[in-house]
């Protein structure tokens, strides 16, 4: 694996594991706790909403779904 995919897998296993433990987060909130660009903490939003990890219920708000996830080193 590439070690650009390999810092992205880690940064948003890393926002996963943040969301999970605030409960709910703001866009903002990442942005400002992991010192990554809006665009950048979208896309990784979008990968994990793509993989039913997390949802928005409000625009910009986000948490984690039920989806059971089993979490590797």
């Amino acid at each position: 694996m590439k070690p650009s995919t390999d810092r992205m897998l880690t940064r948003i296993k890393s926002i996963y594991v943040f969301i999970k433990e605030k409960g709910t987060v703001t866009t903002q909130e990442l942005v400002d706790e992991f010192g990554i660009t809006p665009r950048t903490i979208q896309r990784d939003l979008n990968v994990l909403a793509y993989n039913d990890l997390v949802k928005s219920t409000h625009r910009g708000i986000w948490t984690t779904t039920d989806k059971k996830v089993k979490m590797s080193s």
